[in-house]
């Protein structure tokens, strides 16, 4: 049977996504653009009000040197994220909406002052808001040189591309410039779409920034060609 999806995002979540495919009755094919691995960190002396995760790598990836940090509130991007924090051993967990901004206002409304940010080596920039955020990177995501064969199989067969990240966007974009005409993509927000660029044969945005609302419009757009909104800021 032929790839109806084709899932880029790093492992483990690529497993949990290609799970979640199957069980709408996709057919995924996994391909990660990035292998994530340990860095060595160390929190700094500054007295924190608050850990920031905007990736589920952060809490998976950071070891002992969360230890320390597990009395302070968690405040995480989505429900992965958070999942991710809670087996880690943090105990006051507040689920962010969207994205690290929005993170960023939530922990402002709630009064956070300073917050320690585990990151990746590659992180983008958050929006100013008079808060104190002190970034440390906890892991590395090193991207691939070229698609592999079993992702340019499956672009062949007209799987549709799953993007989740902006980075991942960016860089697909380059792998993938000679397919552009013929690849579609479904989108995690409208900045993924964004970053992605023009000229793709079709490019869809989940409603929500949620791998199942990602996979409920992959599988819309795999199974009835139904016409999708456009991405959108």
């Amino acid at each position: 049977m032929s790839a109806d999806i084709l899932i880029l995002r790093p492992q483990p979540g690529a497993d949990e996504t290609a799970a979640r495919a199957r069980a709408l009755g996709l057919a995924p094919v996994t391909a990660p653009l990035f292998t994530v691995r340990p860095l060595a960190w160390q929190a700094p002396a500054d007295r924190f009000d608050a850990v920031m995760l905007t990736s589920a790598n952060a809490a998976r990836l950071a070891g002992d040197g969360l230890t320390s940090l597990l009395p302070l509130p968690c405040y995480a991007v989505g429900e992965a994220t958070a999942q991710a924090a809670a087996q880690a051993g943090f105990a006051t967990i507040v689920t962010g909406p969207s994205d690290g901004d929005a993170l960023v206002a939530r922990m402002a409304a709630d009064g956070v002052r300073c917050a320690l940010w585990l990151s990746g080596a590659d992180r983008t920039a958050l929006a100013e808001t008079g808060m104190r955020i002190v970034p440390v990177a906890a892991y590395a995501a090193d991207p691939v040189d070229r698609l592999s064969a079993l992702a340019s199989q499956a672009l062949d067969e007209g799987a549709v591309a799953l993007l989740h990240s902006a980075r991942a966007a960016a860089l697909f974009a380059i792998l993938a410039a000679d397919r552009r005409a013929a690849t579609r993509i479904a989108a995690l927000s409208g900045e993924v779409a964004q970053t992605a660029g023009p000229g793709w044969a079709r490019i869809v945005v989940a409603d929500r920034p949620r791998d199942e609302a990602l996979l409920e419009l992959a599988a819309k757009l795999c199974q009835t060609g139904a016409e999708m909104r456009p991405p959108h800021a």
